[in-house]
């Protein structure tokens, strides 16, 4: 039985290196994925394009204004002379954000009676960004007030806010998305190579061929997801050392909790794989249903929007998704250093939907196979 796989997994192999569209697939998307993803999505925000609009020209709002100049998150491109700029810059989106210092700034904050106002105005059409952008600002502006205090031995704040992140120290949105795509990419490329595992074969016209050689359904199965599993694992074993090596994404836990959640979550992966490539006649509706399968995945993962924001009827039904548990898995591992013992509640859901999606896929295939 083992050699009959054997040589199947020998033809499965020499199948997808020879074939260009299936080495481009394995090499070229997932290396181009990884950079794009790496560098282009990011929660932080730097050089963010700001307006200064100074009525007061005073000292003190010429020092707020130099601490928005010599803040990394934001780039002063445009100066405000008179009202009726504002409507145009943001209208036009050259700024993200205006600096409105009033004439009485500084009267008002002397004579520490009235609050002295600063007003911000934000391009609200992408909401995510401007909030983003307004807590920079009110950082700029509570360094401020500090600095003023302690200069003019006025009382500080009765309680001043500290803060320490766990786990993340300096809040690098990368060290957040980076172990993501680790499990983004290889649900992509293990998904892809079953799917199109089956569908190759029938349009090929090989598929006949394999079907009067000695092996019996259960082996053609087998020799069609093992090649799966290892290519999976490799994906994830490169992705990580680049995230390691290349991005710079501590490591903080060990190699083995890493190694069984991978195994267990290409294992659930393979079967929707095959149970796609069963039904699929060509490549291309191979193709479609892998895509039809990983956009609403990725969605329900958690790995842009927390699951947590959801519908209550939505985050029941990711519970059924994969991908949701295996980046549990990578973030503890690489941010919290769990251990097998504290995953175990992430692992056994794995265990469950790859039996369960295996087993679709043997019936569907030994359904389609007579």
């Amino acid at each position: 039985m083992w050699m009959r796989i054997y040589a199947l997994l020998i033809k499965e192999f020499l199948n997808l290196l020879k074939d260009k569209k299936s080495r481009f697939v394995l090499i070229g998307p997932p290396i181009f994925q990884l950079f794009v993803f790496g560098y282009a999505a990011t929660y932080d925000l730097n050089q963010v394009p700001i307006a200064i609009y100074n009525e007061d020209a005073s000292i003190e709002s010429r020092d707020l204004i130099a601490r928005f100049n010599g803040a990394p998150a934001f780039k002063k491109v445009m100066h405000i002379n008179r009202h009726e700029q504002i409507a145009s810059a943001l209208d036009n989106k050259k700024v993200l954000l205006i600096v409105h210092i009033g004439q009485h700034f500084s009267r008002d904050l002397l004579s520490a009676q009235r609050p002295a106002k600063v007003q911000i105005l934000l391009d609200g059409r992408d909401s995510n960004t401007a909030q983003i952008a307004l807590g920079y600002a009110q950082t700029v502006l509570t360094e401020f007030n500090l600095n003023w205090a302690r200069q003019h031995k006025l009382p500080l704040p009765p309680a001043k806010l500290e803060i320490r992140a766990w786990f993340n120290p300096n809040l690098e949105s990368r060290w957040f998305i980076v172990p993501g795509i680790v499990g983004l990419l290889t649900l992509v490329v293990t998904v892809i190579v079953t799917a199109l595992s089956v569908a190759r074969e029938r349009e090929q016209g090989t598929f006949d061929q394999l079907l009067v050689t000695p092996l019996t359904p259960l082996e053609i199965l087998i020799g069609k997801a093992i090649p799966g599993l290892i290519i999976g694992m490799i994906e994830a074993s490169f992705i990580m050392f680049m995230a390691v090596i290349w991005f710079k994404v501590p490591l903080v836990g060990s190699i083995a909790p890493l190694y069984i959640g991978i195994v267990l979550f290409v294992f659930a992966v393979i079967g929707i794989g095959l149970m796609i490539s069963s039904l699929a006649v060509t490549q291309q509706q191979g193709l479609l249903g892998a895509f039809l399968f990983i956009v609403p995945a990725v969605i329900l993962s958690g790995y842009a929007t927390p699951i947590a924001n959801m519908p209550p009827l939505v985050q029941d039904f990711t519970l059924i998704n994969p991908l949701r548990y295996f980046l549990i898995i990578l973030r503890g591992v690489f941010l919290e250093g769990l251990s097998i013992n504290q995953l175990f509640g992430q692992y056994w859901p794995l265990v469950i939907i790859g039996i369960i999606t295996i087993s679709c896929a043997g019936w569907l295939f030994r359904r389609r196979m007579y």
